[in-house]
């Protein structure tokens, strides 16, 4: 057998874009109608929340609340506020998924229903109409989560997103947070 030599691919995550892009990046995404709404809430969650395309999909219709004129996001406990103009644009979507008005998916939960019966969007699916209008996918993740750990404690930011503490405090610690002392639990005695 003659020598095989496999390409080294990394795992780190990419460099993330600068919290001015990213924020641009979120004016652009609630302001462009020529942009389907469909791709632009996925990558609102996206920029936000520091979600992955995988979660994302998963997500029902039921992980959305609106309650007393606010908009939540269930990805973990406590549900995330959903801030001003992006609240609009998710309730609006909500009205008007892709694939339910069809035979197979007219009682579809999912957030992001598929073509395929019961089923939700594929992430495989999702991402290259993301990359196809050039949003960075990975890098903006990245950005959003490390200004959330940046803004309050690592673990509560964990809990509330569905992440691992200690995944949220090594990337608080190499973002250079100080919320380093912060003893998580419950506090009320």
């Amino acid at each position: 057998m003659p020598a095989v030599t496999i390409p080294h691919r990394s795992t780190d995550n990419p460099a993330p874009i600068t919290q001015h892009q990213r924020l641009a990046l979120l004016r652009q995404l609630v302001n462009r109608d020529d942009v389907p709404l469909q791709d632009r809430v996925a990558a609102v969650l996206v920029l936000l929340y520091a979600q992955p395309l995988t979660r994302i999909t998963r997500l029902i219709t039921d992980d959305i609340q609106h309650e007393d004129g606010k908009v939540l996001v269930r990805l973990g406990d406590p549900p995330s506020p959903v801030p001003a103009p992006s609240d609009g644009m998710l309730l609006d979507y909500l009205g008007q998924r892709p694939n339910t008005k069809t035979a197979t998916n007219p009682d579809a939960r999912w957030l992001f229903p598929g073509r395929r019966a019961g089923q939700p969007m594929t992430p495989e699916a999702l991402a290259p109409r993301l990359r196809h209008l050039g949003f960075p996918t990975r890098p903006g993740r990245t950005a959003a989560i490390r200004q959330l750990v940046l803004q309050a404690p690592a673990p509560v930011i964990a809990r509330m997103l569905g992440y691992n503490d200690d995944h949220t405090t090594r990337i608080a610690e190499a973002a250079g947070g100080t919320w380093r002392h912060y003893a998580p639990g419950d506090h009320s005695c």
